[in-house]
């Protein structure tokens, strides 16, 4: 399946687990006295939607305190600001469809060429990124998987399970994608500099 009929076809906890994995590998590292998982709260809440509200009022606020102001950060507070505050498939499944847009965009500006627009990411979604770089490739990837594993799980005693591995996907993503910008900033002589534009 491509990754559009996966968006099409998960339920709202598999939504949910998607966006905030997209959002949380998108982040850059945080500065000194920041917090280092400010979207945490949210991975808590993908399991049943409870205090979902609430998560995200936390994860906005701790990203509005600080990790990292720059270009990134701000593109992934003002998609988290449009989250939808009712735990529910319709509203979930747009967000989670931005999250995978932005997630995409941010991985292409990194990739090999750098920023290489000749694959929009709605194309790579929709035949499974023919001709993209290998960022973009491998994020696309990720999200699939992602939905593949938390596809029809919700409620089972094993659940839980997809969610753990939601989020080690997408921390193992997040050292991918850190690790080449870091490189890429060493290479323009600014180093520890993560913003894209």
């Amino acid at each position: 399946m491509s990754l559009l009929e996966l968006i099409a076809g998960a339920d709202e906890r598999g939504l949910a687990a998607s966006a905030v994995a997209c959002l949380d590998r998108c982040l850059p590292p945080p500065e000194d006295g920041d917090d280092p998982e400010p979207l945490r709260p949210l991975w808590a809440g993908c399991e049943s939607g409870a205090d979902w509200a609430a998560r995200l009022d936390a994860a906005h606020a701790a990203l509005e305190g600080g990790a990292g102001r720059d270009a990134t950060t701000a593109r992934v507070r003002a998609l988290l600001a449009t989250a939808p505050r009712d735990f529910a498939a319709g509203p979930l499944r747009a967000w989670a469809d931005a999250c995978s847009l932005l997630a995409l965009d941010i991985h292409r500006q990194s990739d090999f060429p750098a920023g290489d627009g000749a694959r929009t990411a709605e194309a790579c979604r929709a035949d499974g990124a023919v001709g993209g770089g290998p960022l973009v490739t491998g994020e696309l990837r990720r999200q699939s998987v992602i939905l593949e594993g938390l596809a029809g799980t919700g409620g089972t005693p094993g659940g839980a399970t997809g969610l753990r591995r939601a989020l080690d996907l997408s921390t193992e993503g997040r050292r991918v994608l850190r690790a080449v910008m870091s490189r890429r900033a060493r290479g323009r002589g600014r180093p520890g500099d993560m913003t894209l534009t």
